[in-house]
Order: C-alpha cells, then structure tokens, then sequence
C-alpha cells in the first residue's frame, strides 16, 4: 500500500488516478451480488484506456452526484464527528504497491476506520433511514477501499440537510475482497496486455496530462478553425 499525501481534486490528485481503476467504480469490474466480471468491465476498460492515450480526465460515470457530495461534505462531515465524536483525518489518494489499483477514501478515522459521505436524493435518503442498508454499488466501494487502504472497518453516512443522518458500519469481508481482487487484478492485466497491443500497433500514445478545462479549449478552437475554413458552412 501507498499513500500519496495529496489533496482531492488537486492537478496531482487527478494525476494519479489517471487511467487507472479507483474503488468508486469497481461496481462496473464486479458485481457484488455474483462477484463475477460485469458486462460494464470492457466499456470501463475503454474510458481507462481514453484517459491513458489523452492525458485527459474523462467525465466521471458519477454525474453530478459527486458533486452534490463534494459541495455538502464539510458539513457532512461535521455532523458526523459530532455525531461520533471522533476527528476525521483528510487523506490523498491510496493505491497499491504497484500503483495500478487506488482509492480515495472521503476521511481516515484513527488506525484502522475509514469515513465514506454519501449525499443521496431525497428518497434514496429516506431508503437508508428505513432499511439502514448499503446500496448495492457501495458494497464494492467500500470493500475496495478497505482493500487497498489494508483498513478494517468502513462508516457510509447518508447525508441529506435537515433529515437525520444515517450511518451505518461495514467490516472488511474477506471472502467478498478475496473475489474482489482477483476480478480487479484480472482487469488490470487485460488493460496493460492492451495497452502493450496499442502502442505495438499505433506507436507511443501516452500524451501529457491535459485538464478538462484545456481538453474543451482545444476543442473550441478546432472547431472554430473548420468553420473559418468554409467547410463547415459548406451545404
């Protein structure tokens, strides 16, 4: 395991996570219910391989949820130390010794517990108040992360302003992780046997990190080059 002592959302942060599978979409290598390869794995595989060959971050599977968590975590997490009464630790970005597999845990809490802040809708809300339950996707977050960082316990806490919070505590399952890494060690091997058939066929194609904000200038000026040209106006 590795730490690197960098902030989320940093230029470094997304550095690292570039190309490579992180805990928040092992749900799409994985199903946690059969723990089997999901049919989600070669288009994830695709955007992996995008992000490689662009130096580009591409939009995340998320959306604007992840959003919505970043914009409400510090109070999130504010009502959860309360709540606790424990002091949550901001981390980086984990990985494993290789580098090829990470994480981002929302907090660390003391030596072996990890903080996870969801933000849910309304109803989906109000679903974990009643059945106190992970969502199915979570499971294989929450497990990876508690793989990679090599932590034992996870607390999910269901955040919605002015609704009660619900938090509920996962233990690492080892049988579950065990399936887990094999899947995702599975996938790593194809992408970098992949990666390998690229650059034999098309040559290098790892390009610099670009930042979304760049990625959508250079598309701009691309297009406004065809339109000078005449072509675009072409019928």
């Amino acid at each position: 395991m590795k730490i690197s002592h960098v902030e989320q959302g940093s230029p470094a942060w997304h550095d690292l996570r570039l190309g490579i599978p992180t805990a928040s979409e092992f749900h799409l290598i994985m199903t946690p219910k059969k723990r089997k390869l999901s049919d989600s794995a070669p288009k994830y595989l695709n955007h992996l391989l995008a992000e490689w060959m662009t130096g580009a971050e591409l939009e995340s599977f998320e959306g604007g949820w992840m959003e919505r968590g970043k914009a409400l975590e510090p109070k999130a997490v504010q009502a959860y130390e309360f709540l606790q009464a424990v002091d949550a630790s901001t981390v980086g970005f984990i990985t494993t010794d290789d580098g090829m597999i990470g994480a981002s845990p929302d907090r660390l809490i003391g030596d072996v517990g990890l903080y996870e802040g969801k933000a849910p809708a309304a109803p989906t809300h109000v679903g974990h108040m009643v059945n106190r339950a992970l969502d199915e996707k979570h499971i294989t977050q929450v497990q990876g992360q508690l793989w990679v960082s090599e932590r034992e316990w996870c607390d999910i806490h269901s955040f919605y302003p002015g609704l009660p919070s619900v938090i509920i505590r996962a233990y690492r399952d080892e049988e579950f992780i065990k399936d887990l890494s094999a899947c995702v060690r599975s996938f790593v091997d194809v992408m970098l046997a992949t990666r390998a058939k690229l650059v034999q066929e098309y040559g290098e194609l790892r390009r610099e990190r670009v930042t979304a904000q760049q990625r959508t200038a250079a598309s701009h000026a691309a297009f406004e080059e065809f339109m000078a040209s005449g072509i675009g106006g072409a019928v």
